[in-house]
C-alpha cells in the first residue's frame, strides 16, 4: 500500500509546483562532492544527542522499525521538481519513538557518510512524511541518490535530505549544516522560495 503525500502543497500554497521550480521526468543527480561506497552490509545508523537512549541501528534493526511506501514530489533547490516519486523507508518518527526524544529537543543534525550535515527544526522532522527511504519506485536506492539510505523532505527542499545518512543528532539548539553555513537558508521552504539565507 502506498500513502499518497503529494497534496501536503495545499498546506503552503495553492500550487502543486512551487513558484520558481519546472517540472521534470528525469532524477538528476548532485551532490557536493564524491560518492562514498556504503553497502547495506556495512551501514549503519547512529543516533544520538537529546534522547532518552542513545543507539546504533544496523540495517536489520533498523529495516525491524515501522516501513512503509509513500508517494512523494521532490523539489530540487537548484529549480527543479519531480512529481510522484514513490520512497519506500522508515518514516522519520518511528525513530523518534525508538529512542525516545528529550523534552528540551528542539532541532536535529544529519550526519552523512561523505561528511555532509543537514538540519531541521525537530517539528519538521516530526512530520509524517518526513522519511529515511532506502528503495526508490520499487527498486533499492541507487548510491548516486544517497543509497543505502538517505532522507527525503518533500516539504523542503531537497539538500534538506541527507543522502548517504549515517546519523541523526538531536539538538537543544539549532546548528548549521554544511549548506546552510555557506548561505542557504535554514528553512528552506519551497513554496516562499526560501532558497538562501
Amino acid at each position: 500500500m502506498v500513502r499518497d503525500t503529494t497534496d501536503l502543497y495545499r498546506e503552503f500554497g495553492d500550487e502543486r509546483l512551487p513558484p520558481g521550480q519546472r517540472r521534470t521526468e528525469s532524477f538528476p543527480v548532485l551532490s557536493k562532492g564524491n560518492v562514498p561506497r556504503v553497502t547495506r552490509e556495512e551501514w549503519s545508523l547512529r543516533v544520538s544527542g537529546a534522547v532518552e537512549e542513545s543507539v546504533t541501528l544496523d540495517w536489520e534493526a533498523f529495516t525491524d522499525l515501522d516501513v512503509e511506501t509513500q508517494r512523494q514530489d521532490f523539489h530540487c533547490v537548484t529549480g527543479w521538481s519531480r512529481f510522484d516519486c514513490d520512497f519506500t523507508g522508515v518514516p522519520f518518527t518511528a525513530l523518534a519513538d525508538r529512542v525516545g526524544v528529550d523534552s528540551d529537543a528542539v532541532h536535529v543534525l544529519f550526519h552523512a557518510a561523505d561528511d555532509y550535515t543537514t538540519d531541521l527544526p525537530l517539528d519538521a522532522c516530526l512530520r509524517p512524511e518526513t522519511l529515511f527511504a532506502f528503495e526508490f519506485d520499487g527498486d533499492p536506492l541507487s548510491r548516486d541518490h544517497g543509497g543505502p539510505v538517505r532522507v527525503v523532505t518533500p516539504h523542503r527542499y531537497a539538500y534538506k535530505g541527507s543522502k548517504w545518512v549515517t546519523g541523526v543528532e538531536f539538538l537543544t539548539e539549532p546548528q548549521r549544516g554544511f549548506w546552510e553555513k555557506r548561505g542557504y537558508s535554514v528553512t528552506a521552504n519551497p513554496w516562499r522560495e526560501e532558497r538562501y539565507g
